[in-house]
């Protein structure tokens, strides 16, 4: 596909793929979660946000831009025989036409053209489950380019049609070894 697609293959080929974990912000709040849907995990990487939903019972789409992550996914999809559609995509906001989740889980990953897109996915009540790098950091470990990096309250601009569930961003105030730090945390539910 491009030298994006080079980039994220050769960094999960790296990678033990058993070594993801589910993104905070939906296993924290994984309460809110209704008991059942349909859910799409967005830049899904090696999928752990994929894998948590579908062991709920949750019918899950996965798309990564990554066919090295997607193989990795797929097999353990097959594996633990998941109901996962992990598929390769370029994610634009033609991707999302046609198409409506109960549930979206985004995690570190950001293209701010996708926002609307996003929005026009989720089914009436459904609920974004989003989690990513700020540019307010503790430290100087990647990414580092603002591009990939929200700024102070940015998130909530972003998603600002959302009724606004759970919002965490604790900036550099306070004790910085303590509490999330480098990235925010947002919930939102599409209004009716």
């Amino acid at each position: 596909m491009s030298n994006i697609t080079d980039k994220w293959n050769s960094i999960y080929n790296q990678n033990n793929p058993t070594l993801t974990t589910v993104s905070a912000v939906l296993s924290e709040n994984d309460f809110l979660l209704p008991k059942t849907g349909i859910a799409l995990d967005l830049a899904c990487g090696l999928g752990a946000n994929a894998v948590f939903l579908a062991q709920k019972g949750w019918a899950v789409t996965a798309w990564d831009i990554s066919d090295v992550a997607i193989h990795h996914l797929k097999a353990c999809t097959t594996l633990q025989g998941l109901n996962i559609n992990a598929c390769q995509e370029n994610i634009m906001a033609d991707s999302l036409v046609d198409c409506t989740f109960d549930v979206i889980v985004v995690s570190r990953f950001l293209d701010r053209t996708l926002s609307d897109a996003i929005i026009g996915a989720l089914k009436p009540d459904g609920l974004l489950f989003y989690q990513t790098f700020t540019r307010e950091k503790t430290n100087q470990n990647p990414p580092n380019n603002p591009d990939y990096l929200l700024g102070c309250g940015e998130m909530l601009k972003l998603f600002s049609p959302l009724k606004v569930i759970f919002y965490r961003e604790n900036a550099l105030i306070g004790n910085q070894q303590l509490g999330l730090r480098n990235e925010a945390q947002f919930i939102g539910q599409k209004r009716p």
